[in-house]
């Protein structure tokens, strides 16, 4: 550790009250306006889009015209008993007139004659907007209705709302559910009823701060959020920031068991607990930044979003925290007080010592049985199958995804969301070709101003259907002849969203991959370990997408994965799971340095075991709770994660990376070799 950095840790440790009054101030006086950053943001009708597609460029068009719509909500009447009589249907149009905004074209009644149906526009494109307004037509619909008759409301705006509703106070609900784990699996990590608050408190600041910056930053770089973007926000920073926190409480523990002064004791554990934290740190905001990548605006604004809160949590960890321990003293770890002259992790012979010890006797027959177990795990991805209608996207079934299944009971699968065909060619001509195409049961121009054109095509085909992505396929062909000509609608969109989610998968997969290796290069200064180290993540990640999807199947029932939650799991595994082996290789590097490659290794996974297993296990079970929202995508990408986690705790990083590590020797570090008595920056020793 150079000088410079030495400097910083004393005046950390020395000038304790300074750093805490100054830094928890400034995040304080930061979080008091993070309602003005969030306020900032203003929803298009493009954000849920990838850039580029063509229902971005119809709804782009769209907007051209005078009174264009944001969406539409269908309210749909329904008799479960009988058929609507001439009176009850004269009493139902009356209702659906007097409803906001409602009437351009009058009710419709079905051909079984047991429901009728009305169109609503929608002026908002804002959540929150669209939200108010679909809550205010359920309202209105259902008031003085006739006997036996029901009222829904359906359509796109009403989907928009469902979905919006679930994350109503979900940041609130994600915040209170990831503290109390957090907090709960502290208290069982240290049994100590003071020390777990101190970590928790930093953290939680951090997560706040992180939280108003992220949002300003992306206000300011005009990177577009959603809705679920804080929330995954602080599950990061909560797992991320307490595994930092873990790994430095855990070596300035060892330490106070050499140092009497605390002071002392905490410098020496922060300079060697941060080379470990900084490349974690770098190896995870390199990661989350190849977000940046995607065609999704909402994907790209969480990968910087989230790279902005690792950082500040790292920053909070390695400044605020150690001046807050050396303030409490060594009472804060009561009634298990390190004590100086206490044996250190690495000398004790603690369960990891004994676990690196028999797998010393025979690694190579743990790392054959090891890669076997991954591959049964991994056989699963074979059976894979990605993408999810909208009324799979909701572990408990929303009104409008209800609605619209009944609709489709009574009227034509598509009439609830038609396609949206956007032209500046004849509308006419377009509506003609439309009509022509099968699979559409009608066409009908809705708008015509401006030189724009609107025409909406309802669909023989039932949503989410591989007969409906065929049709919109086939209209799109056919309105190839008039230039200038979109299609849009969810059907459209859902087909959009698959084709850029594969081509994101392909893109950012292999750059994510190959970041990492670069920086784990860079701040290993080796070859051969940083590939062991990213190839085995690797094979965690197929081994708990396989494992997962059985889960998905045959526990949950789903269907499928949603597009994302691959390229989520992927990012947010990969970086997250190199940390715990960094943090191994870190300190076996360290012991390597005076006790040589083998005994180092096993001196290192002796004095890491314990703090990283904790870790893992907090951080599953943060990812887990994600599954408090009722929300497929969210519950599939915490599934994931969390068996990821679990894998590469327990059993890549405690068995793969010792073993191979053993079997290499020196040859897991090269071209840098360590052998003992050689000199190792930051150690102070030779």
């Amino acid at each position: 550790m150079s000088a410079v950095a030495d400097r910083v840790t004393r005046t950390i440790t020395r000038t304790r009250w300074a750093v805490v009054i100054v830094l928890v101030a400034f995040a304080g006086a930061l979080t008091a306006v993070a309602a003005v950053g969030e306020a900032t943001r203003t929803s298009t009708s493009v954000d849920a889009l990838p850039i580029g597609s063509d229902s971005a460029a119809a709804l782009q068009l769209r907007d051209r015209l005078p009174a264009a719509e944001g969406s539409t909500a269908v309210v749909l009447f329904a008799k479960e008993s009988g058929t609507l009589s001439g009176a009850e249907l004269a009493t139902l149009q009356q209702r659906f007139s007097s409803l906001p905004d409602a009437g351009r074209i009058p009710l419709q009644r079905s051909e079984d004659g047991t429901a009728a149906v009305g169109v609503v526009p929608v002026a908002q494109s804002d959540a929150t907007g669209v939200a108010d307004v679909v809550g205010e037509l359920r309202t209105a619909a259902r008031a003085d209705l006739p006997d036996g008759v029901t009222a829904q409301v359906t359509g796109p705006a009403a989907i928009q709302a469902d979905l919006a509703a679930v994350f109503d106070g979900a940041n609130v609900r994600l915040l209170a559910a990831t503290a109390t784990v957090v907090a709960l699996l502290l208290i069982i990590t240290y049994r100590s009823p003071v020390l777990w608050v101190v970590p928790l408190a930093v953290v939680g600041v951090a997560d706040r701060l992180a939280a108003v910056v992220s949002t300003h930053v992306l206000s300011v770089l005009d990177v577009t959020w959603d809705e679920s973007t804080i929330g995954i926000l602080s599950v990061l920073v909560f797992g991320a920031g307490t595994d930092y926190a873990l790994l430095l409480i855990s070596r300035y523990r060892d330490e106070l068991r050499r140092h009497a002064s605390r002071h002392e004791a905490m410098a020496l554990a922060l300079r060697r607990t941060a080379e470990a934290v900084v490349s974690s740190a770098v190896t995870v905001v390199l990661g989350l930044l190849t977000l940046m990548l995607s065609l999704f605006p909402a994907t790209r604004g969480l990968g910087l979003a989230c790279a902005v809160g690792v950082v500040i949590a790292a920053a909070f960890v390695l400044v605020v925290l150690p001046a807050l321990l050396v303030l409490f003293g060594r009472w804060v770890f009561w009634p298990r007080i390190p004590r100086e002259g206490e044996s250190s992790l690495a000398d004790g012979h603690s369960l990891w010592r004994r676990v690196g010890d028999r797998v010393a006797a025979h690694p190579r027959r743990f790392i054959a049985v090891t890669l076997v177990a991954l591959a049964a795990m991994g056989a699963g991805v074979g059976f894979v199958s990605v993408g999810l209608s909208q009324s799979d996207q909701f572990l408990t079934k929303p009104e409008a995804i209800s609605a619209s299944e009944r609709l489709g009971r009574s009227f034509p699968a598509g009439s609830a969301d038609p396609a949206v065909i956007v032209t500046t060619a004849s509308a006419d001509a377009v509506k003609a070709t439309t009509e022509s195409v099968r699979g559409v049961d009608s066409a009908r121009v809705t708008a015509s101003e401006g030189g724009v054109s609107e025409v909406d095509a309802v669909l023989a085909a039932g949503p989410g259907t591989d007969a409906a992505a065929q049709t919109v396929r086939d209209l799109r062909a056919a309105l190839a002849v008039h230039p200038g000509t979109h299609v849009a609608g969810t059907e459209a969109q859902t087909l959009d969203q698959d084709d850029a989610s594969s081509r994101d998968r392909g893109l950012i997969l292999p750059v994510v991959l190959g970041l990492v290796l670069l920086a784990l290069v860079v701040l290993l200064r080796s070859v051969v370990a940083p590939i062991v180290l990213v190839a085995t993540v690797l094979a965690t990640f197929v081994a708990s997408l396989g494992a997962s999807w059985w889960i998905f199947t045959q526990v949950f029932g789903f269907s499928g994965l949603d597009n994302s939650a691959p390229l989520y799991a992927f990012v947010f595994l990969v970086a997250l799971g190199v940390d715990y082996n960094i943090f191994l290789v870190s300190r076996a590097r360290e012991e390597s340095a005076r006790h040589g490659a083998h005994e180092g290794m096993l001196r290192g996974l002796a004095a890491t075991g314990g703090v990283i297993t904790s870790a893992g296990i907090l951080l599953a079970a943060v990812f887990a709770v994600l599954g408090v929202l009722p929300l497929v995508v969210l519950a599939q990408i915490g599934v994931i994660i969390c068996v990821g986690v679990l894998l590469d705790t327990l059993v890549v990083r405690t068995v793969l990376v010792p073993a191979i590590a053993l079997v290499l020797g020196d040859r897991f570090w090269w071209p840098r070799l360590v052998q003992p008595g050689r000199h190792e920056a930051g150690t102070g020793k030779a």
